[in-house]
């Protein structure tokens, strides 16, 4: 099968869902083997289970992939019961998500030479399920038909600094006119690294920039291509992969644990997306979030008086804009009170304690790498 014929080819759409990390921003309730997809913060379902149920109208469960860690695959098979063992894919070490990207793609291929496939996060908030099944199933559409990478782009509702940002050209005026959702597409122009705040202003203003929700899409061959002109050594992995995977599959875990160690730890960013020159961006015409702190947690629970988000025993006077979240037992709860508190953020764990203001949740990462300089807090990560 070809590139040109993408209406047979729908057999062949995977979902690869990435699903590592180190458990830092939400902690004290993420730890290394529980980060936040893992968390059950949504009426008890975690961000990876919400994702598996979004993706699952557009490609079937056998067809849905998820790559994590050694630490965090025994929780991902529990949680995701219904996907076949063999779809939950373990990396032997951390090497950041180009070679996260590659093992994920080189066992697709194995499975689909003719695969077309998206790498999504496991973490984040998407309230229109439809209107992103809409654009996933349009962007993998036009991956089947044209040899481009595909990035789904965030218009920017605020001039925000802690996201990169890829500015487009013109909307395209080449290649299918019938895709079923109408999505717009553009032509990228150049991936941008977090900007200032005045820059973010600019982006914002200009209506020319899109926020870099890391979810990309693409044929295996496109990929292959990719990585054979930007990173060689990747490209030569995954072909070694994918037919170890096709004729000695009960091989394959040997030859990772040999192989992948030696990887460069390198972003995907880095390594492709910034130097492709085939990249298209799609309009995402749905609400998004990647939920990277507490603070960005209040914004998808409910509020109460003052504006403050109490999901524990609490009681505020002359406070407003707080959160205050008890992960303990509801047996071992004890009441939180506040007083005089204004965008606060309070967390409690059987171990642990977490205060913080909401301008500073950012710095939480920080935190997590001091407690882990010392051996008495090494346990609590």
């Amino acid at each position: 099968m070809t590139q040109g014929t993408a209406a047979s080819q729908s057999d062949c759409f995977y979902v690869l869902l990435m699903a590592g990390g180190r458990g830092e921003r939400f902690w004290p309730l993420s730890r290394r083997d529980t980060p936040k997809h893992l968390l059950p913060l949504w009426n008890g379902r975690s961000l990876l289970q919400l994702a598996v149920e979004r993706v699952a109208p557009v490609v079937p469960r056998e067809r849905i992939l998820v790559i994590t860690t050694v630490g965090q695959a025994p929780k991902v098979r529990r949680q995701l019961g219904d996907l076949p063992a063999g779809n939950v894919i373990v990396e032997p070490v951390g090497r950041d998500t180009c070679a996260a990207v590659t093992l994920g793609a080189a066992l697709v291929g194995a499975r689909c030479p003719d695969a077309v496939m998206a790498m999504l996060p496991a973490d984040h908030i998407i309230h229109d399920v439809q209107a992103f099944g809409t654009v996933l199933r349009d962007a993998l559409l036009l991956a089947a038909r044209e040899p481009v990478i595909v990035t789904l782009g965030i218009p920017p509702t605020e001039p925000a600094t802690g996201y990169g940002y890829i500015r487009v050209g013109e909307p395209r005026t080449s290649g299918p006119a019938d895709l079923p959702g109408g999505t717009r597409f553009y032509n990228a122009e150049a991936f941008v690294e977090k900007p200032s705040l005045d820059r973010a202003r600019e982006y914002l203003q200009s209506g020319r920039y899109r926020w870099n929700a890391g979810m990309f899409i693409w044929s295996y061959a496109t990929l292959l291509e990719g990585l054979r002109e930007h990173q060689p050594r990747m490209h030569e992995a995954a072909l070694r992969w994918a037919e170890t995977a096709r004729t000695r599959p009960s091989r394959l875990r040997a030859v990772l644990a040999h192989e992948y160690p030696e990887l460069p730890r390198i972003s995907i960013d880095y390594a492709l997306m910034e130097k492709a020159r085939n990249v298209v961006v799609a309009d995402a015409t749905f609400d998004w979030d990647d939920v990277g702190s507490w603070t960005a947690l209040a914004r998808h629970l409910p509020a109460g008086e003052n504006g403050n988000v109490f999901e524990a025993e609490a009681v505020a006077v002359d406070s407003s804009g707080n959160l205050v979240y008890d992960a303990r037992s509801r047996g071992t709860r004890t009441p939180v009170a506040l007083v005089g508190m204004q965008d606060t953020v309070v967390v409690l764990t059987r171990d642990a304690v977490l205060l913080v203001h909401k301008s500073q949740a950012q710095k939480v990462r920080e935190l997590v790498r001091k407690l882990e300089e010392d051996p008495r807090y090494r346990k609590l990560l």
